[in-house]
C-alpha cells in the first residue's frame, strides 16, 4: 500500500473485504483521499467469487444479461458473476443460459472499440458493465456509449466500489459504497483542497495499481 495508514474494511460475507489506504492520490480524472486496492478481488479466486456472490442478487431474477463487459481487469470477477447468474439455483431469465465475457480495446484517445470478431457479443445483446470502481463515472459512461454505438443494450453497471448510485442514467450496484468509507472524497484536480493546503501527492493511481511519487 502506498502510505503507512492502511485500513481493511470487512463485511459479514466470507472473503469479502476492501483494502484501502488514506492519503493524497491522483487519478487521470480526479484527486482522491483514499487509494482503494482491489487487486486481490481481481486476481484471487475466492475473493472474486465473494464479490460476484454479493452482486448477483441485483441481477439474477429481474435482469437479462447476455454479455458482461469487463473494465479495469475485472475478467475473473466477470467469470464468477457469469457462473452465479447461470447457476441452476437462480431464477435467471437469460434466454440463452450462457453469457459472453468480453473486454474493450482502448484507442489512443481513450475511446472504447470492439473488433469485428467481438462486436457480435455486443450487438443486440443485453450488456452488463462491470468495473473495479465507479467514482467520476468517466469510464463507465464511455462504456455505456460504446455499447449503444455497437447496437447493444446496457443492462446495468456493477462494481466493487462506487460513490454514486447512478451513472449515465443507469443504476450502479456495488459491493462497497461511501457508507463503508464515510470520509471518502474525490475532487477535480484544480479544486483539490489537499493541493491547496500544499499536501504532496502520495501516488499516481489507476486500474493497474499505484506508483509512488
Amino acid at each position: 500500500m502506498p502510505t503507512n495508514e492502511s485500513i481493511k474494511v470487512v463485511t459479514k460475507g466470507k472473503n469479502l473485504s476492501l483494502r484501502v489506504s488514506k492519503g493524497h492520490f491522483a487519478t487521470s480524472h480526479s484527486h482522491i483521499n483514499y487509494y482503494i486496492d482491489v487487486s486481490m478481488q481481481k486476481t484471487r479466486l475466492s475473493e472474486a467469487q465473494a464479490v460476484a456472490h454479493e452482486l448477483v442478487s441485483y441481477y439474477s431474477s429481474n435482469t437479462i444479461v447476455d454479455t458482461i463487459l469487463c473494465l479495469d481487469g475485472m475478467e475473473v470477477v466477470g467469470t464468477c458473476l457469469a457462473n452465479e447468474l447461470t447457476a441452476g439455483g437462480f431464477q435467471s431469465i437469460n434466454a440463452h443460459q450462457t453469457i459472453y465475457i468480453v473486454t474493450p480495446e482502448h484507442t489512443s484517445g481513450s475511446q472504447l472499440i470492439f473488433r469485428d470478431n467481438i462486436a457480435n457479443a455486443i450487438k443486440g445483446k443485453n450488456v452488463l458493465i462491470l468495473a473495479a470502481s465507479v467514482t467520476t463515472g468517466y469510464t463507465a459512461t464511455a462504456a455505456a456509449e460504446a455499447i449503444k454505438y455497437y447496437g447493444g443494450n446496457v443492462a446495468g453497471i456493477a462494481s466493487i466500489f462506487a460513490t454514486t448510485p447512478t451513472c449515465a442514467g443507469y443504476t450502479v450496484r456495488s459491493a462497497f459504497d461511501p457508507n463503508d468509507l464515510s470520509d471518502y472524497s474525490t475532487y477535480p484536480s484544480h479544486e483539490c483542497p489537499m493541493c491547496k493546503n500544499g499536501e504532496k501527492i502520495d501516488a499516481l493511481v489507476n486500474s493497474h495499481g499505484y506508483s509512488k511519487i
